[in-house]
């Protein structure tokens, strides 16, 4: 089991910045993508950003150059680094957590934490 706890959400001007953070702990060392994912009210969960255990890293083309995803592998941690946030931004943001055992995908999610940007 992994546990995944997310923080650093909350209100924002556009344009302004926030980081996110989400804590993995539990069965970590089998963990090979963590990443970050939406949902805005009335639309499906979307990614966001993920990162690989090696730092390879893929982003949607909406957060594209405003957002940074980045690994601690010491502190069993991932950020989100948000830059120039716009009102579309507005969702509830989870952390994933992705890893194998034993052949099998098993997938993990936090509790979410809310990002609202006002215009």
């Amino acid at each position: 089991q992994v546990q995944l706890v997310e923080s650093g959400g909350g209100l924002v001007q556009a344009g302004g910045s926030l980081r996110l953070s989400c804590a993995a702990s539990g069965s970590i060392f089998s963990i090979n993508v963590m990443g970050w994912y939406r949902q805005a009210p009335g639309k499906q969960r979307e990614l966001v950003a993920r990162i690989t255990s090696g730092g390879m890293t893929n982003y949607a083309d909406s957060v594209k150059g405003r957002f940074t995803i980045s690994r601690d592998n010491a502190k069993n941690t991932v950020y989100l680094q948000m830059n120039s946030l716009k009102p579309e931004d507005t969702a509830v943001y989870y952390c994933n957590a992705e890893r194998v055992v034993l052949g099998l995908p098993y997938v993990s999610w936090g509790q979410g934490t809310q990002i609202t940007v006002s215009s």
